[in-house]
């Protein structure tokens, strides 16, 4: 067999088991620790169109200014946004503050 043959073969191979692996996609969304009800009601609408893709969603509160006296105002507003999202997803990583931001991922229900 040829050389050059059998090194297409294995490109060609590789090639396709990468495109048959699925893809891993997140979606952010950002919200802020003082959140009003209407705005956190469409937050939530387009966390769960998000999820019912398939797609894994980021939920981010971000602290401005002097704000971040506020963190446990910003985690119970996550910790909110995953009771309310919890037919659709779980938690995946629970809400964690990285400088200023508190961050959590939820993974969609399979």
């Amino acid at each position: 067999m040829d050389y050059k043959k059998y090194l297409y073969v294995q490109k060609k191979k590789q090639k396709e088991i990468k495109a048959k692996t699925a893809k891993v996609v997140v979606k952010e969304i950002r919200l802020g620790p003082n959140i009003d009800e209407h705005d956190f009601n469409f937050k939530l609408k387009h966390a769960t169109k998000f999820l019912k893709e398939g797609a894994k969603v980021k939920v981010e509160v971000f602290f401005k200014g002097r704000s971040i006296v506020y963190k446990d105002k910003g985690e119970f507003v996550l910790l909110r946004f995953a009771q309310e999202l919890e037919e659709y997803g779980k938690v995946e990583k629970l809400p964690k503050l990285e400088g200023k931001r508190m961050i959590m991922i939820i993974a969609p229900k399979k």
